[in-house]
């Protein structure tokens, strides 16, 4: 199945779905909305009446008085109305009073009066002080014959509850009201739903439409074809662009341009000293002379050596684009093994390693060989800058989610115009003292390394001479 058939499937599923579900939502809110909205106008309407009786209660005529008679004109009052296209005639009220026993003694209908309606919600309540109000149904056996009853207090002019006036209406009153607004409600659902799934199908027909372009490009460059970049817009378009630069990239041209450029220009000076002590080893010369021209050449050969499997190293890093099976270490731990490994060189230039670690640390995912090399690279690094018979210390900080190795020390420091340079690949600054300079990758396998793992590498000059030089990582709890 294709892409563009699974999205518009899977679009006019979660469409079909989300429509039904608001339908049922308004379909189901309509009524009670409707029913709430009489239910209120009841409400002002029993107030109104109870108002309007009480004299007439009070005076007991509440049967034969004004109120009465303004009730049943009401009754035969020709209404000649239209609301919203529905005809309505007459009244469809019921209005009764009952007195503080919650006995009938006044009914608009004229068939209850003298009845017990004590135990009616409406009148039981509204006898109290409390709201009341009841929906019954006037037939048990049909559910569409339920009437609304809503009740309000009369009071004496005392401000006592002598009795109360109920105003009844049947909820089929209102069910032409409820039936539209459901039909109006169901006929733009549909519509707006065959509107929505018209725009997925588009839009699918769309994303196919790019997938298709982009997988033909693709392949085209597998079977190695001339193919030109497809036009897209977009996240397609940045895909396009994305897979055009990779092609660039594996056909080797721009990487492998500028990796023979840069080594070829490293290797330069090297070659040549080793080249002017080969022809002057080759002529008569004092011991003494011959000693250094053969240390030369051994030191340009070792800083050869280096530089290859530097570059090497470093071109491993740069091809992984992830890390296959990271796994969790202590950083403190790394930090040992880093510093025993480097032990013998610092001992060799009297240099003393202090070894700031935590008891204990959050761990940190990772690949152990690469991250014990880049403080190696560190350490190195520093000891190369460091006067003879000074300090270097490795310290360990954790906090906000980072494990943090800091390599110090008191050398000479980092000219300004070199730190934003300072994890260039080759880029090295001259050796104190000898004037000699590394192969320049060593920060930058760092960089890498640090980058790999999700994390950062920064140097900077401390404050009374030296540097810091600072490898972050991702920390986790153990």
């Amino acid at each position: 199945m294709k892409i563009g058939l699974r999205v518009f499937l899977g679009y006019f599923l979660i469409v079909a779905l989300a429509g039904l579900l608001l339908a049922q939502v308004f379909v189901a809110q309509v009524k009670p909305g409707v029913r709430q909205a009489m239910e209120d106008t009841l409400v002002d309407t029993a107030n109104v009446l109870a108002e309007l009786a009480r004299d007439d209660f009070l005076a007991g005529r509440i049967g034969d008085g004004a109120f009465a008679r303004s009730v049943r004109d009401m009754a035969r009052r020709d209404y000649g109305a239209r609301i919203w296209g529905f005809p309505k005639r007459a009244s469809q009220y019921r209005i009764y009073v009952t007195d503080a026993r919650g006995v009938v003694v006044f009914d608009s209908a004229g068939r209850d009066l003298g009845r017990d309606y004590s135990r009616w919600n409406d009148v039981y309540l509204t006898l109290r002080g409390r709201y009341g109000a009841r929906s019954t149904a006037s037939d048990p056996y049909d559910p569409d014959s339920t009437v609304m009853h809503v009740a309000a207090p009369i009071r004496d002019a005392r401000g006592r509850i002598v009795g109360s006036l109920t105003v009844a209406k049947p909820n089929r009153a209102i069910a032409p009201f409820i039936e539209r607004s459901q039909r109006v409600v169901l006929r733009w659902g549909a519509v707006l739903l065959g509107a929505s799934l018209l725009v997925g199908l588009v839009a699918a027909w769309w994303l196919s439409r790019q997938l298709g372009a982009l997988r033909r490009y693709a392949q085209a460059v597998t079977a190695g074809g001339r193919a030109s970049l497809p036009r897209a817009a977009g996240e397609f378009g940045e895909l396009g662009r994305a897979l055009e630069t990779m092609r660039t990239r594996l056909e080797g041209k721009q990487y492998v341009e500028r990796y023979v450029h840069a080594l070829t220009h490293e290797m330069k000076s090297p070659l040549a000293a080793i080249r002017g002590s080969a022809e002057l080893l080759e002529g008569p010369l004092p011991d003494a002379d011959r000693a250094r021209f053969a240390a030369s050449v051994r030191a340009q050969s070792e800083r050869l050596a280096q530089m290859i499997d530097k570059l090497l190293a470093l071109a491993a890093v740069e091809h992984r684009q992830r890390l296959d099976d990271p796994e969790p270490l202590d950083p403190a731990a790394l930090a040992r093994e880093a510093a025993e490994q480097c032990a013998p060189r610092l001992a060799r230039d009297a240099l003393a390693l202090r070894l700031d670690l935590p008891a204990h640390a959050p761990a940190v995912a990772g690949d152990a060989f690469l991250l014990r090399q880049a403080l190696i690279n560190l350490l190195d690094n520093a000891a190369d800058f460091s006067p003879h018979g000074g300090a270097i210390e490795l310290a360990l900080r954790c906090a906000d989610g980072l494990a943090v190795f800091e390599v110090r020390d008191r050398g000479t420091g980092v000219p300004d115009y070199a730190l934003p340079r300072a994890f260039e690949r080759f880029f090295s600054l001259p050796r104190p003292g000898r004037g000699s300079r590394s192969s320049g990758l060593g920060l930058c396998f760092v960089a890498e390394v640090a980058a790999l793992h999700g994390g950062a590498a920064a140097l900077e000059n401390r404050e009374g001479g030296g540097a810091t030089a600072r490898l972050s990582l991702p920390a986790g709890e153990r």
